[in-house]
């Protein structure tokens, strides 16, 4: 195969992004070849290195694709998957990538990829954005949710993340099968009192549910406040941002 059959190659298939084993497989190219050709298209800027054995074309710039090509198993995620919903007026300084895979942070085109090992059982809640060779992962809104609460370094914010709740048109069935799934008790009271007090009827069966999963043990509301407030003993949560500010944050825009 030539370089311009390559290209051609490409071209027909619609290929934005590919790794260099697999069009070798498919293509039943020896390592030479097919090493000599990406090479030569980096050098001409045809093609750019996203990282080791891994390219794309140099005009392709959809950082949610590319994102979710980097690891595999994987989906847009917290705080890029709010953005993604409408449910913040903020945007992240880097994607936000979900995986099953251990994967350090990558940068590329000036874009910060940073990428969150979850447990393969926790890879739920996933749907499609785009078309083509632009489709992508990413969770839902139940799930993004509940993944934001459960690592809220990764949401924008604690503040942020209330209001994208306060937005969101969740389903109760959908928020029980995640809950069951991460597991996280701290999670599921944080999520009842909120639906409860935003007086969202649509998610009346999960505050139901919340409450049955309720504990002895207090904890923080807002999990990066300090560790005082009044105690909650419908949640057992420690109370360390009072309503009257939770009202606050979801009323006032920015």
């Amino acid at each position: 195969m030539t370089q311009n059959d390559f290209v051609k190659y490409l071209e027909y298939e619609e290929i934005q992004c590919f790794e260099v084993q697999k069009i070798k497989q498919e293509l039943n190219l020896a390592n030479r070849t097919i090493n000599e050709i990406v090479e030569n298209l980096v050098f001409t800027g045809f093609l750019q290195r996203i990282e080791r054995g891994k390219y794309c074309r140099a005009n392709f710039r959809n950082e949610n694709v590319i994102g979710t090509f980097i690891a595999k198993n994987s989906a847009i995620a917290y705080w890029s998957a709010l953005a993604l919903h409408g449910l913040t007026e903020q945007f992240p300084n880097r994607v936000f990538v979900q995986t099953t895979q251990l994967k350090k942070e990558v940068k590329f085109a000036d874009t910060t990829y940073q990428f969150i090992k979850i447990q393969a059982n926790k890879s739920i809640g996933i749907m499609y954005d785009g078309f083509g060779n632009y489709k992508f992962p990413l969770t839902d809104i139940e799930k993004t949710i509940i993944d934001c609460f459960d690592l809220p370094q990764y949401s924008g914010g604690f503040a942020e993340l209330i209001r994208a709740f306060y937005r969101a048109k969740a389903s109760s069935e959908k928020l029980i099968n995640y809950c069951n799934e991460v597991n996280n008790i701290a999670v599921i009271k944080r999520l009842g009192f909120l639906a409860e007090l935003f007086e969202k009827k649509n998610l009346a069966r999960f505050v139901k549910f919340a409450c049955s999963k309720v504990n002895r043990s207090y904890d923080l509301f807002d999990i990066f406040g300090e560790k005082t407030g009044e105690a909650n003993s419908r949640w057992y949560l420690r109370m360390n941002l009072p309503q009257e500010k939770i009202s606050g944050i979801v009323n006032n825009s920015y």
